[in-house]
């Protein structure tokens, strides 16, 4: 490598230094980021809190990152997995709506169409055809 050679004037000792330091930046904005996420996203402090704890972290980025990790960490971990598992639950009831709806079988067009057979094949009365024609329809 041209940088890591000797004659350059730029070490490799230096360059790994370089390349540390700048992951260490890279993950201090990364926890910022996260911190203010979840101070911002959360409902149950109030706007003088949110205001306070950014002031803390303006004015002592390091103390104030630590400071909320020690006293939120668990809170942060709490609140971030229940909206996953909200997103999940979400998905979840979107997914079997759409397949209740689609290829399964199951929609609306589906039980008409069924019953419109039976109807035809002489298996269910006009009544019967109508009442579940209404219930599909809704």
């Amino acid at each position: 490598m041209v940088l890591a050679a000797t004659g350059t004037g730029y070490p490799l000792l230096d360059l790994i230094w370089t390349m540390l330091v700048f992951f260490g930046l890279v993950l201090w904005f990364w926890l910022l980021f996260v911190i203010f996420g979840d101070l911002f996203g959360r409902h149950d402090v109030s706007g003088w809190a949110k205001a306070a704890w950014t002031v803390f972290l303006i004015l002592l980025p390091f103390i104030g990152i630590l400071v909320y990790l020690i006293a939120q960490g668990r809170g942060m971990g709490e609140r971030r997995r229940a909206e996953a598992a909200a997103a999940r639950a979400g998905f979840e009831s979107d997914v079997q709506s759409i397949a209740a709806k689609g290829g399964g079988g199951t929609g609306p067009a589906d039980q008409i169409a069924t019953a419109k057979r039976l109807l035809d094949e002489g298996d269910i009365t006009a009544d019967e055809y109508e009442a579940v024609k209404r219930k599909a329809l809704g």
